[in-house]
């Protein structure tokens, strides 16, 4: 049985589009729900979302301070911990994943046959029409919603584009589901780009399209900016916040460093150079 789990503290909004992307994939869907001072109520909100929809649960509700991501990761690692040999896709509630050959199941079976635990991928960042922060609604697939692909994130803000995709349960991840950590020892730089346990990515890699991007992303990115705090990584939201500010709140699809292009669902066609250029980026 394939688990996917997510910890959710926002977007809402994005649960059904999610549900819809991942039950095709995966056995089952876990929920954590992550409840702060900004969305007390979120677990209600979710169970009257899922409970349309067969296979997919909370597992867990907890209450803590807001934006604190390295408590959602340990909360990611608390909950597959207790299942150690079954294998989970990590994803949070606006990472939508492309498998090779749009087949999880095989990819798992390789896995399995060659002992890697740990399949790796990068963010693709999806816009609106024209570079729009569009609405999200509910009746049109997110993909034509978003149908511009691309790479604004890291160039606009340093942010690390590295992820951690399928796992088994026992793996630690790292802040921010970026690495894994294999013996005390995060899988990054010279201490694991390329460990045994980790499928190869000239082969192995998930496209994880990123629809953080909508009409309510610049008054979320600040208001993590503006509590300034290390654990929320304040200091890179406001150098987000402030790029896209510079550009009146649009983001250049002509801009040759993003590799813009209007996909849809499709994959996206620059994968392969984009996820080198990923994996030599270190932070």
């Amino acid at each position: 049985m394939v688990k996917l789990l997510t910890v959710i503290g926002h977007g809402v909004n994005l649960l059904p589009h999610f549900i819809e992307h991942y039950q095709k994939h995966v056995d089952e869907i876990n929920i954590a729900v992550y409840e702060t001072e900004l969305h007390p109520n979120l677990t209600e909100e979710i169970n009257e979302v899922i409970k349309n929809y067969e296979k997919v649960n909370v597992v867990i509700t907890v209450q803590e301070r807001v934006f604190d991501w390295e408590k959602v990761t340990q909360l990611y690692n608390f909950v597959k911990s207790k299942r150690k040999d079954s294998w989970y896709v990590i994803a949070d509630i606006d990472e939508f994943h492309l498998y090779p050959n749009d087949s999880l199941h095989k990819l798992i079976y390789d896995c399995q046959e060659n002992n890697w635990d740990i399949v790796r991928g990068g963010f693709i960042d999806r816009i609106g029409q024209g570079g729009e922060f569009s609405e999200l609604v509910d009746n049109i697939s997110i993909w034509e919603q978003f149908p511009n692909a691309g790479f604004f994130r890291y160039p606009m803000s340093n942010a690390c584009p590295n992820k951690i995709c399928v796992v088994k349960g026992y793996v630690e991840i790292t802040s921010g589901q970026h690495y894994a950590k294999i013996n005390g020892q995060t899988t990054w730089r010279w201490q694991g780009w390329n460990h045994p346990q980790i499928a190869p990515t000239n082969k192995y890699s998930v496209q994880v399209h990123h629809f953080k991007w909508d009409k309510t992303v610049g008054d979320r990115i600040k208001k993590v900016a503006d509590i300034r705090k290390e654990y929320a990584y304040s200091t890179e939201y406001l150098k987000m916040y402030q790029a896209i500010r510079s550009n009146n709140f649009e983001i250049d699809i002509n801009d040759g460093e993003f590799m813009i292009e209007n996909i849809g669902e499709n994959e996206y066609t620059q994968w392969f150079e984009l996820f080198q250029k990923i994996t030599l980026i270190q932070i």
